[in-house]
């Protein structure tokens, strides 16, 4: 922690984007268990990797706990216009626990396994709709947006209900009767809340990108993350296709073959956002390299910003190929969860690195990454470094 004047600035400096390292692992571990070619050595690894997410999602919590105690500034959170959106990645980093709990504990039917996951799963829900809500609440209120300043960060408040509503057709998998239905009802509802959300924020920065063209290359890797919404949409949307093919023919007799369409529906649509999600995936590894070309791309936690959009996108190919078997979307699914896990293993490496000189809690990093516009008085006789701070 040379980098530091103190230890005590990790507190200090702890902000919610370390929750962005619990999602990415999180769902690393979980397709690993998933993977299109099971292989035992890919489950224990997973096992692994969901143990050490478990670890990190506690330390995470713990230290951004400490922080609020320390120096109470969570309503300086609330209406930082960067900050507040990555409030989101907490309930998302719970989700990825809440996945790995009920996918490697079901074969054993552990009794007491479902109703765990069901209260973390509601805890989950809670948190996504307080982002949901109160954020993009405080977007049109308290905080300052220009759009040549915005960045992708802006759909995370609407992206935590997506991931829940994925959550709760895998938690409803290990649940029977009115508990999995009143779930899998819930699950509709809080993705065709995100879903419709993140379309319309995912316009206004298409609309951005248009006229002001790419971020700063410090901001680049958020480009990306559209491709979280669309990526976890269209698994999720099978996922819950599945379950109310499952449930509903007995507990909604009254309507008749509504799952067997509903699974119809998440399949066709599924297919449909995750052929959108193919071009924005496209776009954003072309934005990558072109501003790689332009020069180096400073490290910062925003790099974290990669593994979870572009891990939904393999979820989601994941699932169709085990909906259609065909070799295709098993083969890409293959090479994108094993370029995603090389990319995560050396994104570790050098987050660990950093976090070691402490060159991660410095409040510059946090910074550099600010939607909100300098005030031109502020600019006048300083420099650019000096305006960003």
């Amino acid at each position: 922690m040379h980098k530091l004047e103190s230890r005590s600035d990790i507190i200090r400096g702890f902000s919610p984007a370390w929750f962005i390292t619990t999602m990415g692992t999180g769902i690393v571990g979980t397709l690993l268990y998933n993977f299109p070619y099971h292989s035992r050595e890919l489950q224990y690894l997973s096992w692994g990797i969901s143990l050490i997410n478990l670890v990190l999602f506690i330390t995470c919590c713990v230290l951004f706990l400490w922080r609020l105690a320390k120096h109470r500034d969570f309503y300086s959170i609330l209406i930082h216009p960067q900050q507040s959106m990555l409030l989101g990645a907490i309930p998302m980093g719970l989700c990825t626990l809440i996945v790995s709990l009920v996918s490697t504990l079901k074969p054993y039917n552990l009794s007491w396994m479902p109703p765990l996951a069901l209260t973390f799963w509601c805890i989950d829900v809670v948190l996504s709709l307080l982002s949901f809500i109160v954020i993009p609440f405080l977007v049109t209120t308290h905080q300052k947006h220009a759009l040549d300043t915005v960045n992708a960060s802006l759909l995370l408040p609407a992206v935590p209900t997506i991931v829940a509503a994925t959550g709760g057709a895998i938690v409803a998998s290990v649940h029977d009767g009115s508990v999995a239905t009143t779930i899998v009802t819930i699950s509709y509802m809080l993705w065709a809340m995100g879903m419709g959300v993140a379309m319309l924020l995912t316009i206004v920065y298409l609309v951005r990108l248009v006229i002001h063209k790419l971020p700063p290359k410090e901001a680049i890797a958020t480009v990306f993350i559209p491709l979280g919404p669309f990526g976890q949409a269209s698994y999720g949307i099978q996922l819950l296709g599945v379950q109310a093919a499952r449930l509903f023919p007995t507990e909604l007799p009254q309507i008749a073959n509504l799952g067997q369409i509903l699974q119809s529906i998440g399949f066709f649509v599924g297919l449909l956002i995750w052929s959108l999600a193919t071009w924005w995936f496209a776009h954003a590894v072309y934005a990558m390299i072109y501003t790689r070309v332009q020069g180096r791309i400073p490290f910062h936690l925003g790099w974290w910003a990669l593994i979870f959009p572009i891990s939904t996108f393999a979820a989601s190919t994941n699932s169709l190929w085990n909906m259609t078997g065909y070799t295709f979307f098993g083969a890409v699914a293959s090479l994108v969860i094993v370029g995603v896990a090389l990319l995560w293993l050396s994104i570790v490496v050098v987050t660990i690195c950093y976090a070691w000189t402490g060159e991660l809690f410095k409040a510059a990093s946090v910074v550099r990454l600010e939607l909100q516009t300098p005030e031109p008085e502020d600019c006048d006789s300083e420099g650019p470094e000096e305006c960003l701070e």
